[in-house]
Order: structure tokens, then C-alpha cells, then sequence
């Protein structure tokens, strides 16, 4: 692969719609203008002034009085020209609309969802590893409306000076009604496999009562403490997810049958990354700590989006594939480098879950122009994805891999990176994510290590 993350090139047009603005009309338009607001030069009269002089000259003879021209006042001038400066405005606005049609007011609700979420300042794209995490686990319902209302509240969070507690108020109410109505509750945990049952009880007594649960953000929010609700929220949110953990034991949809032998990752994984400096100097410190030699990062697998990227992954650091690996810091991204010799001996195919389907689409990338976007976004700082295929973007890399570090300086609309819908993602970056930042070209992975999921990762016989 090259050193660039995508050879897909997006470039923006700029159309002026169906019908061509052509020059006469514009002509048009600038002698009308020309002609009304035509400066007077010394010596020649304002043909304004001289039209009304005129006029007045015609009255006077009528009357008898030939010398009696009046003098039009200042203000009557004005006003004369404002209703002519007004009325080439209008001809201008009447030009326009015809030459090049623009939205008009009730055109708005007309606009594609694929231009709202291009378009929009704040689409709602997961900006954090763990949020899109969270969202990604095939949850039970009931369980996804409660996560819904809390996440809103973290939207409303942002909003500068005046927070709007009342909705938040309200949000945290909706998730209580899911929470600890009988049906609701049953249905919760009815998700849960028995052995872990008893797990799952506690857990929701928790959400529901428990310390950093609904009742107590609901009190944080009655007191307009903005940190406390943060912190709160974060508390709630993360029993959320542990409770949808226990709910999604295994994948939610069948593999296609040419993909049911390869390596396949069913659920989370962990992977613990140790990285050293190439050049042996030292990493910054913790706070308060002393400079490091080596710095931990750990990624969170996730195999109910991507199970075959994130399998033969997760099967590569099992096997010591990637210790010892040299990575390189590009645009943008750290990148390890290709070692064909390690790789699973496959090809794995691109594998993207667009936002609202069931299952991941093979070979094939998503179209962000058109409103697709990813159930894992690449636009998160710290996403982990694998680069393409030397020879087929339809397929990625068996062996190399790259952390992404989004800047929203350098996303296109929405904030979107340009590359979105682009690449197989597989993972975040949960902890460690200062360091990558740091990371030189030259810099080794001293060890990488499966620490977590190993009991969900699947391996077909000869694998």
C-alpha cells in the first residue's frame, strides 16, 4: 500500500444549477443600473433633477409664469431614488431566480437526508471511540431507547451559556419509564443468556438506583450542575453498555457461506499494543510521573461490525505476527509496515456495516455523498482500520494495519474525513490514544497481545 490512506480523490463543483446565467441577461441588468445611477459630471445637469425641471417648466407655462422653474427638494429626490433603487433590486432578484432557481423557504424540507448529513455543522457521527462502540452493540430495544435518551443529553451538554435542563430533565424521565416498567424490565432482561442472569439483575438495579444511576443524574440535573451531570451521564451510559454486552453473545447475522472458514471475531476483543522509540529516547510522562521508555495502548476490538477483519486481526496478534513491527507516522495516520510473510495466507474482503443495517456489506464502500455512513466511522481519533489491498481496493491488506488520527481541520463537510465509508474499520483506540500523537516513523511495536476476547475468536479447522 501506498503511504496515502485512500487513492479515492474527492472533489468538490460548483454548479449554477440547470439553467445557464448567460451574459446578455447580466448586461441587462448592469445598463439598467448604469443608467439610473449614473454619476453627473460638472457642468451637465442630473437627469433626475433636469426630468423634474422640465416638468415643472411645461406647468409653468400653463400658468403663464415662463422663468418659474421649482426646485425639487432634497428628500423628494431621495425618495425618488430609493423607489427606482428598490425596484432594480427586484428586477435583479426576478433575473436571478429565472437564470440560476434558488431555494426559497418552503424549498427546505425538499433537501435530501444525504445533503443534510453532508451539510449539516453537527452531524451526529460518534466522536469518541467509546461512543461508537456503544452504538455498535446489537442491543435489545428497549435497551437502545434508554442509551438514545442519554446520549442526547450529552448534545445538549455542549450547548454554551443557558443549558437546556428541562429537556435533559426530561430525557433522563423517558429512560427511567423504559428502565423500571415491568415489561420493559423483562424484556431487558430476558436478553441476557441464563449464566448471566444474576450479572444482568444487578446491573440494572445499579442503572436504575445504584449510586451513578438515573435517579441520581436526574437530582444533578434538578441542581444545574453541569460537571456533575457530565459525570453522571458517563456512569449511566457505561452500566448501558455492559448491560448491552450481556444482551449480544454472539453476531446478530449469518456469514456468507464463501466467508464461513475464515478466522471470525464474534463480540469484543482487546488488544494490548506495547510501543518503544526507535531511536531509544523516552515517551512524555504520565502527570506527575517520570518519562517512559515504552508506552501501553490498547484497542477495543469490534467483530459485531466487522467479525472477519477484526478475526483475522485479533488471529495475527494471537500468533506474534506483529511484535517486533516497525511503524511509520504519515499524514494523518500511524501505519505499520507490510509484511506479506506474516500474513493469514487469505484474502480478506472489504467489510464496512452501513448505519441501520443488519449486517456488513462486502467488497464494496459506502457512499458518504449519498448519506451512507458506517456503524464504525474512520472520523474518530484513534480508529483502527487496515489499509487496502495492494492490488484491489475491494479487498483489504492481510497483515497491515493503521491508526487513523482524525482532525476535524482537515474534514470535509459534516465533519466527516474524506476518506469515510472508505475502509474497513475494526476498532478503537481506548486507551493510550496521547501517545499516538507521539509516535515517529522508526518507533517498534515491542509486543502486541491479545488480553481479551480470545474466547470469542473462531478458528476454522486449518486455521
Amino acid at each position: 500500500m501506498a503511504s496515502q490512506l485512500s487513492s479515492a480523490v474527492i472533489s468538490f463543483k460548483v454548479s449554477t444549477g440547470n439553467a445557464a446565467i448567460t451574459p446578455s441577461i447580466w448586461r441587462q441588468a448592469f445598463t439598467l443600473t448604469h443608467l439610473l445611477f449614473k454619476p453627473t459630471r460638472t457642468g451637465r445637469e442630473n437627469p433626475l433633477t433636469a426630468k423634474c425641471c422640465i416638468s415643472m417648466k411645461r406647468s409653468s407655462t400653463e400658468t403663464g409664469n415662463r422663468n418659474d422653474c421649482s426646485v425639487i427638494s432634497l428628500p423628494s429626490i431621495l425618495d425618488n431614488r430609493m423607489k427606482k433603487l428598490e425596484n432594480v433590486i427586484s428586477v435583479l432578484l426576478i433575473i436571478v431566480q429565472i437564470s440560476s432557481p434558488l431555494p426559497f423557504l418552503w424549498d427546505f424540507w425538499s433537501i435530501s437526508p444525504a445533503k443534510a448529513v453532508l451539510y449539516s455543522p453537527d452531524t451526529k457521527v460518534p466522536r469518541t471511540g467509546e461512543l461508537a462502540l456503544r452504538r455498535a452493540i446489537p442491543a435489545n430495544t428497549n435497551m437502545k431507547a434508554i442509551q438514545d435518551s442519554l446520549e442526547e443529553i450529552s448534545y445538549l451538554l455542549r450547548i454554551p451559556q443557558r443549558k437546556p435542563y428541562g429537556t435533559m430533565e426530561g430525557n433522563v424521565k423517558k429512560a427511567l419509564k423504559v428502565s423500571i416498567a415491568m415489561d420493559e424490565k423483562d424484556s431487558i432482561l430476558a436478553s441476557i443468556p441464563t449464566d448471566m442472569k444474576e450479572k444482568g439483575s444487578i446491573l440494572h438495579t445499579s442503572l436504575t438506583d445504584g449510586k451513578d444511576g438515573l435517579k441520581a443524574l436526574l437530582n444533578s440535573i434538578k441542581e444545574k450542575d453541569p460537571d456533575k451531570v457530565s459525570v453522571g451521564l458517563a456512569a449511566s451510559l457505561d452500566t448501558v453498555a455492559e448491560l448491552e454486552l450481556l444482551q449480544a453473545p454472539g453476531l446478530s447475522f449469518l456469514l456468507p457461506e464463501q466467508y464461513q472458514q475464515y478466522p471470525r471475531l464474534n463480540g469484543r476483543g482487546i488488544v494490548e499494543f506495547t510501543i518503544e522509540r526507535g531511536d531509544g529516547s523516552a515517551f512524555s510522562p504520565e502527570s506527575g510521573g517520570e518519562p517512559r521508555k515504552t508506552a501501553i495502548i490498547q484497542v477495543v476490538l469490534d467483530g459485531y461490525s466487522a467479525p472477519l477483519t477484526a478475526g483475522n486481526f485479533a488471529k495475527l496478534v494471537a500468533d506474534g505476527a506483529y511484535d517486533g513491527i516497525t511503524l511509520s507516522s504519515v499524514n494523518q495516520a500511524v501505519i505499520s509496515e507490510n509484511r506479506v510473510e506474516k500474513s493469514s495466507g487469505y484474502t480478506v474482503p472489504l467489510e464496512i456495516m452501513p448505519s441501520g443495517q443488519f449486517e456488513p456489506l462486502y467488497k464494496t464502500t459506502l457512499s458518504v455523498q449519498d448519506g451512507e455512513l458506517p456503524v464504525l466511522p474512520l472520523s474518530v481519533y484513534g480508529a483502527v482500520a487496515m489499509a487496502h489491498n495492494e492490488t484491489s481496493e475491494e479487498y483489504s491488506s492481510s497483515y497491515q494495519f493503521f491508526f487513523y488520527l482524525y482532525d476535524k481541520r482537515n474534514a470535509g463537510l459534516g465533519g466527516l474525513s474524506f476518506d469515510e465509508g472508505q475502509f474497513s474499520v475494526f476498532g478503537y483506540t481506548t486507551i493510550g490514544r496521547e501517545i499516538l500523537s507521539e509516535i515517529r516513523t522508526g518507533d517498534v511495536v515491542r509486543s502486541a497481545k491479545l488480553i481479551g476476547g480470545s474466547d470469542r475468536l473462531v478458528l476454522p479447522n486449518g486455521n
